[in-house]
């Protein structure tokens, strides 16, 4: 992952499942596809982000078996994960508007 979206694997790993219950694999696969191949997060990364937003209650998991025959953790949202991915788009989206606006900046206009 670029090293420039450190702390905003939740807020991607929330919306990747906000789309459909999926395992982890399928997670990292889910963004880069929404990234339109942009984002590739690590596997290390990965795992510790879906244990710490399962503990925060965020995501929610029952055992399954996956396309390829294999018992497989799923992943889905809970109610508060919803909250939060909502709470994190529109911080996020206030961020980037910041940014945008400080680097459209003029020398005229300070």
């Amino acid at each position: 992952m670029n090293d420039r979206l450190q702390g905003t694997l939740d807020l991607l790993v929330l919306k990747a499942v906000s789309l459909g219950e999926m395992h982890g694999y399928g997670i990292l696969l889910r963004i880069e596809q929404i990234s339109g191949g942009a984002l590739t997060i690590e596997q290390g990364a990965l795992y510790p982000a879906l244990y710490r937003l399962e503990r925060q209650s965020l995501l929610a998991t029952r055992w399954g078996t996956s396309d390829n025959n294999r018992k497989a953790k799923f992943y889905s949202l809970t109610t508060r994960g919803r909250q939060q991915l909502e709470a994190e788009k529109q911080s996020w989206s206030r961020l980037v508007d910041a940014i945008a606006t400080a680097l459209r900046a003029r020398t005229a206009e300070i």
